[in-house]
Order: structure tokens, then sequence, then C-alpha cells
């Protein structure tokens, strides 16, 4: 399975927002999308993603769930990205399609070692520096952080850094051992960035070959 190097995670205030800029960074060349929008039932969030689904579809996108496995399933996402700690992967995969991928969040190198035993596809690593998308931040890791975990790691599972990533972080970031990176304020503040960053992330993709061939 191969995993996009660059994840557009959703913000918006509303459904609507979230939809529209959904739109905007499939338009703008998005390969996936995470869709994350908190505090809203579970009835709403099904229509928000079967929506979500819609237009990803038309652009060949692929859709990332957070957190909500069973919803990821039921609009044929292309799998689901777990942020709850309290969500366990190998629970979570029973439940999904073998074509859905699981990604889930780390902040420490126990926490990554503990979701490669559960055999996730992909690992995003954060937060890379602070960032006001998530409530009770835990510690930012920066480059050395990266370095250190994944060095420490040695794992052909792709690290995809997440946290407060601009343009201007990301051939540094690479250099940490990093194949990808997930952005939020980012893109929603100007959508033309994803071209800057798949251009600043396929400059590197010589190095991606190792994920591709398993």
């Amino acid at each position: 399975m191969i995993i996009p190097k660059l994840h557009y995670i959703t913000q918006g205030n509303s459904p609507k927002e979230v939809l529209e800029n959904i739109q905007k960074a499939c338009a703008s060349g998005a390969e996936l999308v995470q869709l994350r929008f908190r505090n809203v039932s579970d009835k709403k969030l099904l229509k928000l993603a079967t929506e979500a689904r819609e237009i990803t579809a038309h652009f060949q996108t692929r859709l990332l769930i957070t957190d909500h496995y069973k919803i990821a399933k039921e609009v044929k996402a292309d799998g689901v990205h777990i942020e709850k700690i309290d969500i366990c992967p190998t629970i979570a995969r029973k439940h999904l399609y073998t074509w859905q991928m699981i990604g889930g969040t780390a902040n420490t190198l126990p926490t990554c070692e503990t979701l490669l035993t559960k055999e996730v596809d992909y690992i995003g690593l954060g937060p890379f520096r602070f960032t006001t998308t998530k409530d009770s931040l835990p510690p930012v890791l920066g480059l050395d952080g990266y370095a250190e975990i994944i060095k420490a790691l040695q794992t052909e599972t792709p690290i995809i850094g997440v946290g407060g990533i601009t343009t201007e972080d990301v051939s540094d970031i690479l250099e940490t051992g990093i194949s990808g990176i997930a952005v939020s304020g980012e893109i929603t503040r100007n959508f033309n960035t994803i071209k800057t960053f798949n251009q600043l992330l396929n400059a590197s993709s010589t190095e991606e070959q190792r994920y591709t061939f398993k």
C-alpha cells in the first residue's frame, strides 16, 4: 500500500465550510484528505462523511475519517486515522474492509512501537511545532525529536510528520527520515500551497521507492 506523502487535515467551523475546503483541496491537487470534525453527532458526521466521499471520489482523492472507523466503512472511505488512544487499531481492522488503511497518531517512541505491533499502515508523528488546531497538545517534537524517534524505530512503515508544518519546514523534516507530512492550517489559509508542498515532497520521491515494494 502506497501512502501519499501529503495529507490535508480538514478545517472548518461548519460541515458546509469543511466540504468547501475539501473541494478546494482536491481541486488544488491533494492526494489524500483526512476528515476531522469534532463535537458532532454520529448521524451528522455520517452525512458529512458521505458528502466528503462524493467530492473526493470525483477527484480520485483518497479520504480518511478521523477515529470513526464504522463510518469509514459505511461510506467506503479509503481508511481511518486514529487519534484517540482508547481506540485500538487491531479492533478497527476487524471492522474495516481489507483494502482500507489505518493510520495512528503518536507523540513518543513507545507509542510508535505500540502502533507498529498493531500493524498500522502509517504513523502520524507530532506535533512538529505548537499548533492551535488541537486541544491539550502533547510535547512539541521538532527536528531533533523526529530524528531521534526515526533512528530508534528503524521501520519501513511510513512516518508522517504533523503539527504546524509550513512549506519552509519540508526539506529539513525530510532529512530526519520522515516520509511525508500532514498539514491543516497552512493549506486552509492558502490552497495554492498544496502545489508547493507536492513539489517539495516529490523532490525526494527516489527515496520513497523502499516503501513501494513490500
